[in-house]
């Protein structure tokens, strides 16, 4: 913490009089987030004892904001301390601002509208600035490769498969695992893979959009992170919406390079596929084995992402050890009590009415939370 009271000093030439951590037992990452301010003054630090990751995020963000892509400035650094200080963007994620405009399937139009944003911004990070980056820093690997893939797929089959219960034959498993890498692979990967493009890391500020989170970035296909953001569990964003935006980020596409719908979308589900896994393996690691018990909160989300999947997509590769795993994951008893806590409703009605001379102007809200 002194080391970032140090950082501010230095930066602002004044010491931060409030001193506040953001994240806790919620997060994931690993990283101590805190909003340090003095008067007008605010900035965010990070502590992370990960020297690659912090290099890989200051790199990348000084690239990034070179190309003029809305990511945060960079105020101050000690990679020997692992701390750094960056640019203060809210408190309004891209998933509370949605969870709070939305009414069951219905989103209000100012939450399109963001998501339109978002999905306009992507192919500039994965395109236009991914062209010039230095891959170099790129942490744990350069490149979604096969051994990344590797990694995402036995994370899925040790903390969700094999903790959940989900039975599986381990060779027809592997194999199946092998089709898909093989396949995956054959898309074209001369691009920047952000890896965690979701509602999280994306932060609204005056209805702009601003990108966190991309320290796990490198090469890849460009079909990883539009499913990540169209299938990002908790955001549960309903099948027309995630087809009106991935028409329109395909369209955008053209606007950078020539890619025919066919070859884009040949690949794109087996990508929305591994995401959910790798999603999957998260939520099993935090969830079942570290007892993170609202990790496990996103699990049914995911389990209707895959419902969905079964009924209306089919690959162009067999997986039929992993076909019938999803089968048993929708089945089973243990899933179905996560399903059932899940799925509480909360409904909050907010309502006014007033008179004015000659009319009465009546207005209500809901918001509703599966």
């Amino acid at each position: 913490m002194t080391v970032l009271k140090e950082l501010f000093e230095q930066h602002f030439r004044a010491p931060a009089e409030r001193v506040e951590p953001l994240q806790g037992e919620l997060g994931g990452s690993g990283r101590k987030i805190i909003r340090l301010a003095r008067e007008e003054l605010s900035a965010i630090g990070i502590l992370h004892d990960v020297r690659e990751e912090n290099v890989a995020f200051l790199e990348f963000s000084r690239h990034f904001r070179r190309h003029g892509l809305p990511v945060p400035e960079i105020y101050a650094e000690d990679l020997s301390q692992g701390a750094y200080l960056e640019e203060d963007l809210g408190d309004t994620t891209l998933f509370e601002y949605l969870s709070k405009n939305r009414c069951g399937e219905h989103l209000a139009p100012q939450v399109v509208e963001a998501y339109g944003k978002v999905v306009d911004v992507l192919p500039r990070f994965q395109i236009e600035a991914g062209r010039a980056l230095n891959y170099k820093v790129c942490y744990p690997r350069a490149v979604f490769d096969a051994q990344s893939i590797a990694w995402d797929l036995n994370y899925f089959k040790y903390y969700f498969l094999k903790l959940a219960g989900i039975p599986f034959n381990e060779q027809s498993l592997e194999d199946d695992f092998g089709r898909l890498t093989t396949f995956l692979l054959s898309a074209d990967p001369d691009y920047f893979l952000y890896r965690d493009f979701q509602s999280r890391n994306i932060m609204l500020r005056d209805g702009t959009p601003f990108f966190l989170d991309y320290q796990g970035g490198r090469k890849g296909a460009l079909q990883y992170d539009i499913a990540a953001l169209l299938y990002d569990g908790k955001a549960d964003l309903p099948p027309e919406f995630r087809q009106q935006l991935l028409d329109r980020y395909i369209n955008r596409l053209a606007d950078f390079i020539e890619l025919g719908r066919e070859v884009f979308m040949r690949h794109f589900y087996a990508y929305v596929y591994v995401r959910i896994m790798q999603a999957l393996g998260a939520y099993g690691f935090r969830g079942f084995y570290e007892r993170k018990v609202h990790f496990l909160q996103s699990v049914p989300y995911a389990l209707k992402n895959l419902r969905w999947l079964l009924h209306n997509v089919e690959l162009p590769v067999a997986l039929p050890s992993l076909t019938d795993a999803f089968t048993s994951m929708l089945g089973s008893e243990k899933l179905q009590r996560l399903t059932s806590k899940g799925e509480h409703l909360i409904v909050r009605v907010f309502s006014f009415s007033y008179h004015q001379s000659t009319e009465r102007r009546d207005r209500a809200w809901c918001w509703v939370r599966f």
